[in-house]
Order: C-alpha cells, then structure tokens, then sequence
C-alpha cells in the first residue's frame, strides 16, 4: 500500500509542476494531494513540499487553518465565472450551463467562506 501512496505522491507532484508552467492549470491543490499521499508514504517527501519556499506556505495554511488566501480566491472564482462564459459562448445545452454554474456557485461560496 506504501507504493501505492508513493505513486500517488509523485503523479500529483507531476501535475503541481506542470502547473507551474502552465497558467491555466492549478499547482497548489495538485500540491496539497501530493502531500497528503506522502504523509502516508514519504514524510521526508511531504516535508520538502511544505519546507518549500513558494509553496509551501499555502500548504501549510491549508493543514493548518483550512485557509485560502485572497489572491488565490479571486483567481478561482474568476476561472470558474471564465469557464461558464465559455460554456454560454459556445451555447452548450443549458442543462450544462445550468449544471456547471450549479457547482461552480457551491465550489465558489466554499473557497469564499475559508479563511483567508
């Protein structure tokens, strides 16, 4: 099962660095699983990550507090809102529209109630 976690660890830290080169693509959260993996795998590992110097203070808050900082919040709000203007641009079915705006609002009301 350790391998599993270790994996685990590795692919999301994977992701977190490919988001720090792709804008459009979130680093933090893929940040936060890789070292939730390693916490059961690598200590060593998850420590690295919260011992970064970027990076590591949003983890950090995060385990400690469950905080978001405003920065962050405003950038995920406005991704969300982005991505259903592009749902409404490309007049996807409402349903979709109605879906996605559904679960952006209740994601977006839970990022804006963390502290920050």
């Amino acid at each position: 099962m350790r391998q599993i976690w270790l994996l685990t660890g590795f692919l999301f830290m994977g992701l977190g660095i490919v988001g720090i080169a792709l804008p459009i693509m979130p680093t933090v959260p893929f940040l936060l699983v890789a070292a939730w993996a390693f916490s059961r795998s690598s200590p060593r590992l998850r420590q690295k990550i919260l011992d970064h110097p970027a990076y590591g203070p949003p983890i950090r808050a995060w385990h400690e507090r469950g905080a978001i900082g405003g920065v962050a919040k405003i950038w995920a709000v406005v991704a969300m809102a982005g991505g259903i203007a592009l749902t409404l641009w490309l007049a996807l079915p409402v349903w979709i529209i109605v879906a996605q705006a559904a679960i952006c609002a209740g994601v977006a009301a839970y990022i804006v109630t963390r502290p920050g």
